[in-house]
């Protein structure tokens, strides 16, 4: 019976994937093709980075989400389960809202509900990551991710490439309106789901206490552990070649004369086969060698497909070259991002997981929503060429990082964490 559980749980954490990934294309790159497409600015589109600063200070207010109740129409459903009730239908009227705008007629709209959307998809984050580690034992946790990534890498290809692909036949306010439509699976898999028994402690301390504890100790207890300064280092600079080189990716394969088509054709199916073999890839390394030693190996692989934009670059847009830059990159962020969630996932200690997740998974977030919007004005102070060859060697401060923590703490599955308090 408990074998049966976790199987119909891991099929809803692939849902719920599906679910999460859905929104992110949505206040970035598909964004971004409808406004290339649009002639807005180079500058502007870089900008759209900022877009999903969400993402990056979700650990704001991560505690409330954590700590506060539903609204009491909604209780009845349970902490977790209570708010994404409350934030899914407001993520389809946001994408509605986004339907509705014009990239030359109304750029501030689409911007807004951009932003909109970021900040419901990063709230609904949070409540799926406490899902997550409150639903499944830990022996079970790199499996849960692995269906989680699974569902995410398919829903980046509905909302990324396809709606692109889409836009060509029912227009864009059509694309995305079907996009708002498949967002209501995130409410029937709400539905379905168990809520975790965990429950939702109550102190009979002043609110100054009760803020404390939600809200400062969460972090006191991450800088405590040995190294934690070092920790938050890589992790803020691991995702930093990927932010550069994809802000600019949707105007950098126009300017290399790649029409839509294209660029739905390339990043559709063997984008996602790719990812998805990725994925396994990635776990499989995870528990072959360990997560740290996973990490440095992905990140050199990550590197390593940052150099094909540059060859693509050089080419002057041979199609040949895109397709094998997409299917390496895909193949190696979804690698890297299986040993790298797992990574987050083993520091979060026990009384803090749903808080210290969101911090860490922030943080993770700097380099697309900080550095990431600087991109546009890079490219072009620098023009595509060295641009993309800049992009190669970004991701080198966060693996001198990871190989002194390996080299301090040798041998060890996880790298340092205080889990457990």
């Amino acid at each position: 019976m408990l074998r049966a559980f976790r199987s119909r749980d891991l099929l809803l954490m692939a849902a719920f994937g599906f679910a999460a990934g859905l929104p992110l294309p949505l206040s970035g790159f598909t964004l971004r093709q409808w406004l290339t497409e649009g002639g807005v600015s180079l500058a502007a589109i870089g900008l759209t980075a900022n877009l999903g600063l969400a993402y990056t200070l979700k650990f704001l207010w991560s505690p409330a989400l954590d700590q506060v109740r539903p609204p009491a129409p909604l209780r009845r459903f349970g902490r977790r389960r209570g708010w994404l009730l409350v934030i899914q239908p407001l993520l389809i009227l946001a994408c509605l809202v986004l339907a509705s705008g014009d990239p030359v007629r109304s750029p501030v709209l689409l911007l807004a509900a951009g932003a909109l959307i970021a900040f419901l998809s990063a709230s609904q984050d949070i409540v799926i990551d406490a899902w997550r580690i409150e639903t499944f034992p830990e022996r079970e946790q790199g499996l849960a991710l692995a269906a989680y990534v699974w569902g995410y890498r398919v829903a980046l290809l509905i909302s990324g490439a396809g709606a692109i692909g889409l836009a060509g036949a029912v227009g864009w306010r059509g694309s995305l309106r079907m996009v708002a439509g498949l967002l209501g699976v995130g409410v029937l898999v709400t539905l379905l789901v168990r809520e975790p028994a965990v429950e939702l402690r109550r102190s009979a301390a002043s609110f100054a206490a009760r803020l404390r504890e939600a809200v400062v100790e969460p972090f006191r207890d991450f800088w405590r552990r040995p190294g934690a300064g070092r920790i938050l280092a890589f992790v803020m600079l691991f995702k930093l070649g990927e932010a550069l080189a994809g802000t600019m990716a949707v105007p950098f394969y126009r300017a290399m004369g790649f029409d839509r088509a294209q660029v739905a054709l390339a990043t559709g199916v063997p984008g996602l086969v790719a990812s998805l073999l990725g994925a396994v890839f990635g776990g499989v390394l995870v528990v072959r060698i360990g997560t740290g030693r996973a990490l440095i190996l992905t990140g050199f692989v990550q590197m390593a497909s940052m150099a094909l934009y540059f060859a693509l670059a050089v080419s002057g847009g041979d199609t040949r070259i895109l397709l094998a830059k997409v299917v390496l990159e895909n193949f190696a962020e979804a690698m890297a991002d299986a040993a790298f969630l797992t990574y987050l996932s083993s520091l979060c200690s026990t009384s803090f997981t749903a808080t210290q997740y969101a911090l860490l998974s922030s943080l993770a977030a700097v380099g697309l929503r900080t550095v990431g919007g600087l991109s546009g004005v890079l490219a072009q102070a620098l023009g595509w060429t060295s641009f993309y060859g800049l992009t190669i060697f970004a991701a080198v401060p966060a693996m001198v990082l990871m190989l002194g923590l390996v080299r301090r703490f040798p041998g060890e599955q996880r790298l340092p964490s205080t889990a457990g308090g």
